[in-house]
């Protein structure tokens, strides 16, 4: 059986209690284990389920928009860091499951992490549930009511413990098409 090495643990950044109980467990994981942790930040919120694109932006509004958004980006998630210096931010212009997934294939995270704001959540067009149990890579949501309440897709529960999760800690997220 081939086991999964695990070097970088990547976090979609939401501004929420939920995410961040979720930056909090990513970066708890992290820092234990030695792991680089890139923050994901995208230009279209991918957790609205409105999925309209940008509207139409000249290059200089552009540029505004990106420099205020990894301003607030790094300021925000910097503070909760602390000391941690293994960290990365990236500001995604393109759609989420685009960007995603060359980060996949980059190797920039094998572990996805991400605040579930609410049972109701979407995350690029879909539940947030159905989206993390058919996504390639192993996924943990954290949220909505609690940090406490963890779900795992089938690829996150196989290596559980290298998430320094056991079987009572978190519910493994089932196909409800």
């Amino acid at each position: 059986m081939t086991a999964i090495s695990i070097n970088a643990i990547g976090f979609c950044a939401h501004f929420s209690n939920q995410g961040d109980w979720a930056f909090n467990y990513a970066l708890h994981l992290s820092e234990n284990n030695s792991l680089r942790l890139n923050v994901f930040y995208f230009l279209k919120d991918p957790y609205s389920p409105d999925t309209k694109e940008l509207p139409p932006l000249s290059p200089g509004e552009r540029s505004d928009l990106i420099v205020r958004q990894e301003k607030e980006l790094r300021l925000y998630y910097d503070e909760k860091a602390g000391d941690y210096v293994n960290i990365g931010f990236r500001l995604c212009e393109e759609n989420e499951h685009t960007e995603l997934h060359r980060c996949l294939c980059k190797r920039e995270f094998q572990v996805l992490i991400m605040g579930c704001p609410s049972a109701e959540a979407v995350f690029s067009g879909l539940p947030i549930k159905k989206f993390a149990h058919h996504f390639i890579c192993p996924v943990v949501l954290i949220g909505p009511g609690s940090a406490k309440e963890i779900y795992l897709n089938k690829p996150a529960a196989i290596i559980a413990d290298k998430l320094n999760l056991r079987g009572g800690d978190y519910q493994i997220i089932e196909n409800k098409s």
